[in-house]
């Protein structure tokens, strides 16, 4: 199947903006002037270390809260750091997280997808799915999808560029409105997840500081997050249909097409074999949660829990989906023919491990890079001096909230950790706020909004380049600079509509999630 985004609905519908088209098409090519993604990786490796050499002699007052020390900037360049830094450089390799979830998930889901079974299912979506509901269906499975943890990264986003091809439609509308679901929208649920509980010990610990016996909810913002879902999917499906894809018009689909997926009317044994197939993976499911039921399962923490990080199952979210993709996929394979044997599976791996070869190299520098600025001290400085300057200001309450939420969308940029970056400004803005009488609760909200909008711009997100690669598959010269003016748009509308929405829920007075307040002490 040949297309390019101008057989859909951007024919009729031109530019009403050509000024932003100009300022988008500016940005892109700039961006992609830049060095490939990893000798930019490896630039920034060699400017922090620069840096923290000029800056290790400066004497800093601000408190670092993980130490209770004066923070100061560690030089990378000293004989021990170098030392230490060239032997760890395998560890903090192959340590690098998000390789990890990649490389294993992907083994499951190129067995799934080599098989056919992905392919039929995203057959049969299409039929039942109105093509004007494809972008918010799937902007909305990408918000949902952060229940497990990072498998919208590699799950949702990379099936939204091969749904919208199948649909028609620009593959690259599809991974930028997933992407902006993903990661842009990465703080709101109506699922809880893993992410509340993990806040929520940060928040609780900072509130502690100016009220000792405080307890915050795991679930405060659970109301505000899920409300916050569908304002996402609104603004994301506004502007993938009538900024981003009318955009991406005359961007061709140059793509290797053995890379890309041929889609064809599916047959009937074609759907026996993939019904069947889903039939074994709900039965996957339901032992799994047979197996997580008792209290005093294997899967829960010693406290019963089930949806805080340290839990096995959330532990254990890449290898289940491995295991309920790889299954579903060898069962469809042997039912329709496309796996003959134990090597046709093999295969099927090999070839899903040989697309992700480029994402190894970025991952390898990028890794280096990330270590070196965390051990350099500089991004939890940048944090400290923002926050120490916001305080400073003393502004009124509703600008103090909006400034917070600046402040955390320009952090992020620095420091990609959503944990890291609120073990930083937490214990700073959260004590801040509650002197003024804004509740630990509301001040997490705005860290919420902050850190998720901004997110989709900057390349030191470590997921970042795995999105350019999704993006390669179908358009070559897709580079850093082509996926930040794609992201740009949803990132600024997030940020703005987002924080708006945040004053007029607060307005409002709705409850931002279970035991909650705006006002500190608790009226």
């Amino acid at each position: 199947m040949t297309q390019t985004a101008s057989n859909h609905e951007g024919e009729n519908h031109p530019h009403k903006n050509k000024r932003l088209v100009k300022i988008l098409d500016g940005i892109e090519r700039i961006g992609n002037k830049l060095p490939d993604p990893a000798v930019l990786f490896l630039l920034a490796l060699v400017s922090v270390a620069l840096f923290s050499w000029l800056f290790s002699g400066f004497v800093f007052t601000e408190i670092d809260p993980r130490t209770k020390q004066a923070i100061f900037v560690s030089n990378l360049l000293t004989g021990a750091n170098i030392a230490d830094f060239l032997s760890n450089m395998v560890t903090t390799f192959t340590s690098f997280a998000p390789l990890g979830v990649v490389l294993v998930a992907m083994l499951g889901v190129g067995v799934a997808e080599q098989s056919g079974f992905i392919n039929s299912g995203l057959k049969l979506m299409l039929k039942v799915t109105p093509e004007k509901l494809l972008t918010p269906s799937i902007i909305m499975v990408a918000i949902v999808s952060h229940t497990a943890t990072d498998a919208g990264y590699v799950l949702v986003i990379p099936l939204a560029g091969v749904i919208f091809h199948a649909a028609g439609r620009h593959p690259l509308a599809g991974i930028a409105a997933a992407f902006a679901g993903v990661s842009g929208g990465f703080c709101a649920n109506f699922i809880p997840s893993a992410i509340d509980p993990l806040l929520q010990s940060f928040t609780q610990s900072a509130a502690q500081i100016v009220a000792p016996d405080i307890q915050v909810n795991p679930l405060n913002n659970w109301f505000f997050a899920s409300a916050s879902s569908l304002l996402i999917m609104s603004v994301g499906w506004f502007i993938t249909d009538k900024i981003i894809e009318p955009r991406l018009r005359n961007t061709p689909v140059d793509g290797d097409p053995a890379d890309i997926p041929k889609f064809e009317a599916i047959t009937r044994q074609e759907r026996l074999a993939f019904w069947l197939a889903i039939g074994v993976m709900f039965i996957g499911v339901a032992v799994l949660v047979y197996a997580c039921w008792p209290v005093n399962s294997p899967m829960r923490t010693i406290d019963g829990e089930l949806a805080v990080f340290k839990a096995p199952l959330m532990r254990s979210i890449v290898p289940l989906i491995f295991l309920l993709f790889v299954i579903p996929g060898i069962v469809y394979g042997i039912l329709v023919g496309t796996f003959k044997n134990s090597k046709d599976v093999i295969a099927a791996m090999t070839k899903s491990m040989s697309s992700m070869a480029y994402y190894v190299v970025m991952a390898f520098f990028c890794s280096l890079f990330i270590k070196a600025f965390a051990d350099s001290n500089i991004g939890a400085l940048i944090a400290l001096k923002g926050a120490a300057a916001l305080k400073s200001m003393a502004l009124p309450s509703g600008v103090t909230i909006v400034a917070m939420v600046f402040l955390t969308a320009a952090v992020n940029l620095f420091v990609g950790s959503s944990s890291a970056k609120w073990a930083l400004i937490g214990p700073i803005m959260v004590p801040m706020l509650m002197q003024i009488g804004l509740s630990p609760d509301l001040t997490q909200a705005a860290y919420r909004v902050g850190d998720s909008s901004s997110n989709i711009i900057t390349p030191l997100m470590p997921y970042f380049p795995l999105v350019v690669v999704y993006c390669q598959r179908y358009v070559k010269n897709t580079g850093l600079g082509t996926l930040m003016a794609m992201m740009l748009p949803y990132s600024i509308a997030l940020l703005v509509i987002w924080t708006s929405f945040l004053l007029l829920y607060w307005g409002l007075g709705l409850p931002l999630g279970l035991q909650s307040s705006y006002t500190f002490p608790a009226l």
